[in-house]
């Protein structure tokens, strides 16, 4: 038999996370370490591999419930190579350091179970539609791989030129960088995404660091809470509340 299709062959590489191409990863397991990934998102597997659903304590349902944010993983363990997608949205390898990285739990794919992970609340005098005012911090040291729905833009944050990016179109950035969600529009008319221009709410970063933005200002369809009509004109989507817990770990 022959057919184009025989050239995506899957790759061969001695590392634990391969992009095998964008919107597919391929992830090594050695029996040592294993791999939280998001529920239903294996889509191929060979070895000896064992799926279980991930345990989450109390504090961490009781933040999912607030506020909506959180991670609802399984939990990969044994021999063998893993393949995981999601609705085929490009997917990027990220490296966990000391610096650590804020991310958007819809944009998360899978990640080492050796990296921490806790809900935030993001500086916010309002509520936003679309991406919520809380996120996710990840920290520790390991891998996570993250998804865009299209190829994203890296923009790169330093003291002498802070960067502001729609609040729908954000994915991550580093946690080092301070951030503050506003509206530019006149303080009479705050409660309009910027009269009819289709602009609302945005986050500044300052300092040094990163923010990775995706060309795509619709949340991941799982996770669309966006509101319609009047409500997402307003910023009333599924945060859109008055902030509490600023700058805070949620709690």
């Amino acid at each position: 038999m022959q057919s184009p299709l025989f050239n995506h062959a899957e790759q061969q590489s001695q590392e634990r996370y391969t992009v095998q191409n964008p919107q597919l990863l391929r992830v090594a397991l050695t029996g040592h370490d294993d791999i939280l990934a998001r529920k239903g998102s294996m889509v191929a597997y060979q070895g000896l591999v064992d799926f279980d659903g991930e345990y989450q304590s109390s504090s961490q349902r009781r933040a999912r419930a607030h506020t909506g944010e959180g991670l609802d993983l399984m939990r990969c363990s044994g021999q063998g190579t893993v393949y995981f997608a999601n609705l085929a949205q490009h997917i990027h390898v990220v490296d966990v350091d000391h610096e650590g990285l804020t991310v958007d739990s819809a944009y998360v794919l899978a990640l080492d179970s050796t990296l921490n992970t806790e809900v935030i609340a993001v500086d916010s005098q309002y509520g936003i539609s679309g991406s919520g005012k809380y996120q996710l911090n990840v920290s520790g040291r390991g891998k996570v791989a993250l998804m865009t729905s299209g190829q994203p833009l890296m923009m790169q944050v330093t003291p002498e030129k802070y960067v502001s990016v729609d609040a729908d179109a954000i994915v991550a950035w580093s946690s080092g960088l301070r951030v503050q969600m506003q509206a530019q529009t006149h303080s009479s008319g705050v409660l309009r995404r910027r009269g009819n221009t289709g602009e609302g709410w945005e986050l500044s970063f300052l300092g040094q660091g990163f923010a990775l933005v995706q060309p795509s200002e619709v949340m991941p369809p799982q996770n669309a809470a966006t509101g319609q009509g009047l409500r997402a004109q307003y910023g009333v989507g599924q945060h859109g509340a008055h902030a509490q817990n600023q700058n805070n770990v949620w709690g």
